[in-house]
């Protein structure tokens, strides 16, 4: 299964999305992670996230940032977005129904559907860095959850 990452820019959110994430899974799973805007595109991410998924043992240092393309939608089982924004960009370039059901809110597998939306750390400061990667932590823990139950059923 081909699960994908979306924020912004691809250098806060999605980058510890995806590190957070195949720490959770298998092999069986692929993750990858992409932005909406291509003004980073090629660049590492944040360095603020780089540390705050190191002070994790999770190294995402060698994650470079690209735009999401039509080829993603076709390409992935799962897309998550981490905000309302992200959301209606990504659902805007599908282009059937089967494109469109796999697109999602990625704090929507909380249940609370009145916070579904992950704060972008980018303009705060490391604490902010750290809360978002809880949050991160919290929701690919139940995805993982989710996915793995699904996989093995």
């Amino acid at each position: 299964m081909k699960i994908l990452m979306v924020c912004l820019g691809n250098i806060c959110r999605s980058p510890l999305a995806e590190g957070i994430m195949k720490t959770k899974l298998s092999g069986d799973f692929f993750v990858d992670s992409v932005g909406t805007i291509s003004q980073h595109e090629g660049e590492h991410p944040d360095k603020r996230a780089i540390k705050t998924a190191a002070n994790h043992g999770i190294d995402i240092s060698k994650q470079r940032s690209r735009p999401i393309t039509n080829v993603d939608l076709e390409n992935f089982d799962k897309i998550y977005c981490m905000d309302l924004d992200v959301y209606e960009d990504v659902i805007s370039k599908a282009k059937n129904e089967e494109q469109r059901q796999k697109i999602s809110l990625f704090l929507q597998v909380l249940g609370d559907h009145e916070n579904a939306e992950v704060p972008d750390p980018y303009w705060g400061d490391m604490d902010d860095f750290e809360k978002v990667f809880q949050l991160l932590d919290k929701g690919c823990n139940m995805i993982a959850k989710q996915l793995t139950t699904v996989s093995n059923s």
